[in-house]
């Protein structure tokens, strides 16, 4: 979550690309969330890791106990904060996932979706090893990246937050494949289900893998 995310692309600026959002991508987000939502408990102590202006974890606030929201953007927390004034079974805290200040086993369910395994920017098996450490046993991580065929209209989406100047200009030369390149420096990778498999693998995790709207993969770790 350093760099382009903390700097760049926060607070007003990271809202923006959400309000600016095609009917088609706002379908994607909102049955991704609906989708973590429904494997929450009630009884749950949630993790969200990465939690930019609070516009997740506010949507899943009436499905668990307690949330948590982290984020390396002091500008975007300060945003969530006034976001989530009203409600109270949200807190927030700047820190980097793969780093976290947290106790062992804290938490029922560590939360990481809308491809931030990849947006973040930091060493995956770091945030996954911190994630597992903060899990406690029984507990769930929920990890998402884009499904394959929503490539289209999320290249459209980038697209459309560069002709608003919120990222760079695409280079259409440098993008595909899942990877969205801009002029500016900025890239926007993926995850694969081999790539979730490799990942947990390396931990002697299993992971159940399930797409969700033609648009998410969805990675659901039981610790």
């Amino acid at each position: 979550m350093t760099g382009y995310y903390s700097q760049n692309l926060s607070a007003e600026r990271l809202r923006r690309c959400y309000e600016i959002a095609p009917p088609r991508v706002r379908q994607y987000l909102q049955a991704e969330i609906r989708h973590v939502a429904s494997r929450l408990r009630p009884s749950d102590t949630v993790l969200e890791l990465g939690c930019g202006y609070g516009r997740v974890i506010r949507q899943l606030a009436g499905h668990a106990r307690r949330l948590v929201g982290i984020d390396t953007s002091r500008p975007s927390l300060r945003l969530a904060q006034d976001l989530l004034s009203d409600v109270p079974n949200c807190a927030l805290a700047q820190m980097d996932a793969s780093r976290l200040a947290f106790r062992n086993r804290a938490f029922d369910t560590v939360v990481c979706i809308q491809n931030g395994i990849s947006a973040f920017r930091v060493d995956p098996r770091a945030l996954i090893h911190e994630s597992i450490r903060v899990t406690r046993p029984g507990g769930m991580l929920l990890l998402s990246s884009y499904s394959a065929g929503f490539w289209s209209s999320r290249l459209r989406w980038f697209e459309l937050q560069a002709r608003y100047g919120l990222v760079g200009e695409i280079d259409a030369a440098a993008t595909g494949d899942g990877v969205i390149t801009c002029k500016d420096g900025f890239k926007a990778t993926t995850f694969s289900a081999d790539d979730f498999r490799s990942l947990l693998g390396e931990f002697g995790l299993l992971c159940r893998l399930e797409e969700v709207d033609e648009s998410s993969l969805l990675c659901e770790v039981a610790v």
